[in-house]
Parts: C-alpha cells; sequence; structure tokens
C-alpha cells in the first residue's frame, strides 16, 4: 500500500486516526508512507507504516525529472493500492505513475480520472462544506473497510528526543514541580492567524505570578524575532528555544512534558491533543469546522466579527480586528482553568 499524506504538520495530526485504523484494517501489509521531507519527524517514531518516502524538492525542469525518478522508485515498489489524503492534482497524478492498481481518494480539483476509486467531497449548495478533518479523512478510511476511525489524535516520540528534551530543560534549571507552559507563537499558514506578541508575554507574566509557572517559548525557522519579541517584553523570566531550534521530534517530546499548551490555530495545537496535553487556542480567520475534534482538554477563544471568518493569509482590510478583540482576559483566563484542573 502506498498512502499519500497530508502536507501541513496539523492535518498530518489529524490523518492520524485514519492512519491508526487503516494499519488495523491492513494489518500484513507493507505500508509505504509519501510525505514532505519537513514531516519526517512527525512521523519516524510510529508504527503505522514500514517505510517512508520523501517527495523531492526544488523546482523548474530539473523537478520535473526528481518527480519522474520517484514514480519509477515506487512503481518498482507495485502497489496494489494508494490513498490519497491530500487533495492535491499531484497527488493523484504520483499515485498513477506510480502504476498503482486501485487509488481512493476525494473528487475534486480535476483529478477524478486518475482515481479508480472516487469519493464524493461533501457541499452545500455548491459550495465545499466545512466540516472537521478528522472526519473527511474518516471517509477515506470507511471507503476502504476500516472501522470509522474517529478523532483521538496520536503521536509518539522516540528515546534519542526525549533525551535531547531531557537534557535541554536540565540546562535551563526548570524546576520539575513547577507547571511547564509552551507558548506557540507562530503559524505557517499566514500573519493572519497570529495573536499580538505582547499579549502572549502578558499572558505568560500574569501565569508565572500566579501559578509559578515555568514558560517557555517555542518557534520554527523564519519565528525567532516572533518569540524573541515575546520574551524582551515580559517581566518575569521566560526561555526561547532556537538555539538551535527544535527538531518537530524534539517538539513532540517537549510537548508532551506540558502542564499547557498556549497557541494560535497551528499544528502545535493538535501535537498537545496527540499527548494528551491540555491546549488553549486562540483562533482568528479560520473557520473552527474544520479542525474540531472532542478533546475536552482544549479551550478555543476567538471573537465574533462581521468579515470572517475569511480563511485569509493576510487581512485583506488590514486591521486584524478577529485577532486584535482577543484579550489578555480571555486567554488567561482559559489557561488559568485549565491549570487549576489540573494536577501538575
Amino acid at each position: 500500500m502506498l498512502v499519500i499524506l497530508p502536507t501541513w504538520v496539523g492535518d498530518f495530526v489529524m490523518a492520524t486516526p485514519t492512519l491508526r485504523a487503516i494499519r488495523r484494517r491492513f494489518s500484513a501489509a507493507k505500508i509505504t508512507f509519501l510525505s514532505v521531507p519537513n514531516l519526517r519527524g512527525l512521523i519516524e517514531s510510529g508504527p503505522w507504516m514500514d517505510e517512508v518516502v520523501t517527495w523531492p524538492g526544488g523546482s523548474g525542469k530539473s523537478s520535473v525529472g526528481r518527480l519522474l525518478a520517484l514514480a519509477g522508485r515506487l512503481r518498482s515498489r507495485q502497489f496494489d493500492l494508494a490513498v490519497l489524503l491530500p487533495n492535491s492534482f499531484r497527488a493523484a497524478l504520483m499515485a498513477r505513475l506510480a502504476g498503482a492498481r486501485r487509488r481512493v481518494g476525494y473528487d475534486r480539483d480535476g483529478r477524478g480520472w486518475l482515481l479508480t476509486d472516487r469519493l464524493a467531497v461533501p457541499r452545500m449548495a455548491g459550495q465545499i462544506e466545512p466540516h472537521p478533518i478528522c472526519e473527511y479523512y474518516g471517509h477515506i478510511a470507511s471507503a476502504l473497510g476500516c472501522d470509522r476511525p474517529g478523532d483521538t489524535l496520536e503521536l509518539f516520540t522516540d528515546d534519542g528526543c526525549e533525551g535531547s528534551v531531557s537534557r535541554r530543560l536540565k540546562s535551563l534549571r526548570i524546576d520539575d514541580d513547577q507547571p511547564l507552559v509552551i507558548l506557540s507563537p507562530g503559524a505557517s499558514y499566514g500573519a493572519s492567524k497570529l495573536w499580538l506578541p505582547d499579549r502572549f508575554a502578558e499572558v505568560a507574566d500574569r501565569l508565572i505570578a500566579a501559578r509559578g509557572a515555568a514558560v517557555l517559548v517555542t518557534c520554527g525557522p523564519g519565528e525567532q524575532a516572533i518569540a524573541h519579541g515575546i520574551v524582551d517584553s515580559m517581566r518575569e523570566r521566560a526561555h526561547v528555544l532556537d538555539d538551535p531550534l527544535l527538531s518537530l521530534g524534539e517538539f513532540k517530546a517537549l510537548i508532551r512534558r506540558g502542564a499547557l499548551l498556549v497557541c494560535n490555530d497551528a499544528g502545535p495545537r493538535h501535537i498537545a491533543k496527540a499527548f494528551g496535553i491540555p491546549v488553549v487556542t486562540i483562533f482568528g480567520p479560520t473557520h473552527q469546522e474544520w479542525t474540531d475534534t472532542d478533546y475536552a482538554l482544549e479551550r478555543k477563544v476567538a471573537v465574533a466579527v462581521d468579515c470572517g471568518p475569511c480563511q485569509k493569509k493576510i487581512c485583506p482590510f488590514d486591521h486584524h480586528k478577529c485577532m486584535t478583540g482577543v484579550s489578555v482576559d480571555m486567554v488567561y483566563d482559559r489557561c488559568d482553568e485549565l491549570l487549576a484542573s489540573r494536577v501538575v
């Protein structure tokens, strides 16, 4: 089996119930995951595949050659079945070029002719209806004869990343008795998802003063300035984990140790859910319906605005009021509620 994975961190984590269901249904199969390279750290410690192959990078004429070379390598594996989780035309074309005899995915974006099993996309009045991505992937699992996978997210860590994070926390002299609060202020989707750094800072200061929390600020490539802006705005002591940046494997190991994650609507939110960690998620321009799960330890913070949710990467009106309307008190109160209800 070839399973072509989503490309975003959050989408991959929300696919884990379906990946688990596929492995259970096809326990004797050899399963190959096709992934973008940056997701390997999320995938490799999991039990649902036998190998991981990655898409080639680059662009232009040379990239065509690399894609054809990948198709040749996959074709040599003689796949009986390809499962397409992303909606892209590229995914369907690769499944066809790889020679998979059965190709299962959603009939959209002009790719239906490349599939053998075409699933209808849920629509309302001709438009794609917002609904949970876990459910969206779950329909694919059902089409394969799997039990309904549900929406319980799941990830795994390895000893190397666990040890690396342990050493890093020890070097920062973080007391094991302190509740570890992790701030993740970035979002690769775009600037419209970003809550204000000075407000993250104020929430962190209040959690340190009221709860004795230890605060770590994480960041991905290109997000270092945001993270340092938060720490520089704080009255209390906190740490930015950027020297070096955490790998995704290390990031998982860190989140697993947290008492609380505070973040925008981005991939780290789903990583926290996968490890049963309380999370406060700040929403701005995005439909909450797309990423809903039945997770009791999440608190969502948002304000209703007349222009949203717009799903835009950059605010089209340059006022960003869906995010500026979210106050420090709104976020702090949800954080305090989760920490108060959890033994830390």
